[in-house]
C-alpha cells in the first residue's frame, strides 16, 4: 500500500510519513559503498558518535514535495552498550506531542557501518545497512542507509547536527552525498520548525 494510500483510509499524511520512517521492510542484503567524493572512513569512534543528535535534514527516494511539511523536529540519541551495539531512540515532536521509537544498531567490520536489528520483526525480516560517511563528532554527521523494500530500493541520506545550527559547507556535502544516490531536490525533507519552541526527548 502507498502512503497516499494511507492518507486516504483515513490514517493522515502525518501517520503515513510516521510509518516511512519507522516500519520495519523486508531487506535484500544491500551494502553501502562510500560515494565518490568522498573518503573511505579508516577508523570509527562509538564513544564519541554517541550521543544526542537533530535530525536537519533528510533525502529519500520515497519522498515528495508533498511531504515536506510533515516533517517536524527530530532528534535522536545514540545509547553505546558494553557490546558495541548502538540503542538508537528517535523522538519527533507534534505540536505539544512526542512519538518515539527506538532500534538497535549492530557494527560490522567496516569503520562506521551497521545493520538495524529487525529480530521479532517477523519471517523474512532482514537487516537494513546503514553508514557513517562522514563525520567530526562534534559538529556534524552524514549517515547513509540502504534497504530492499519488496517493490522498491529505498535510499536515505541523514543529516546530524549536535544542534539546530549547520554551516553551509555541511549542508553542501549533505546535498553533494544526495546527488550521489541519485536524489534530487525533490527527495529532501528539512525539518518545520515554526512553532516549535516544545521539544521532545525519548
Amino acid at each position: 500500500m502507498s502512503l497516499w494510500s494511507l492518507v486516504a483510509v483515513g490514517m493522515g499524511p502525518w501517520w503515513a510519513l510516521w510509518l516511512i520512517l519507522t516500519l520495519p521492510q523486508i531487506l535484500g542484503g544491500q551494502s553501502p559503498t562510500m560515494p565518490q567524493g568522498f573518503s573511505q572512513m579508516t577508523s570509527f569512534q562509538s564513544n564519541k558518535f554517541q550521543g544526542e543528535w537533530f535530525v536537519l535534514g533528510l533525502a529519500d527516494n520515497t519522498y515528495k514535495r508533498e511531504h515536506r511539511p510533515l516533517l517536524h523536529s527530530f532528534i535522536t540519541l545514540f545509547k553505546l552498550r558494553d557490546n558495541s551495539e548502538f540503542q538508537v531512540t528517535n523522538s519527533m515532536t507534534r505540536g505539544k506531542h512526542c512519538s518515539t521509537w527506538s532500534y538497535t544498531l549492530i557494527p560490522t567490520n567496516k569503520p562506521g557501518q551497521f545493520t538495524r536489528d529487525n529480530r521479532g520483526s517477523g519471517p523474512g525480516a532482514d537487516k537494513e545497512n546503514i553508514q557513517v560517511i562522514e563525520t567530526d563528532y562534534v559538529k556534524f554527521a552524514l549517515v547513509l542507509s540502504l534497504r530492499q523494500a519488496s517493490n522498491q530500493n529505498i535510499t536515505r541520506v541523514s543529516l546530524l547536527g549536535r544542534d539546530w545550527k549547520i554551516t553551509h559547507k555541511t549542508i553542501d556535502r549533505f546535498i553533494c552525498l544526495t546527488k550521489t544516490q541519485n536524489l534530487t531536490k525533490n527527495n529532501l525533507l528539512f525539518p518545520d520548525l515554526t512553532g516549535n519552541g516544545f521539544v521532545c526527548r525519548g
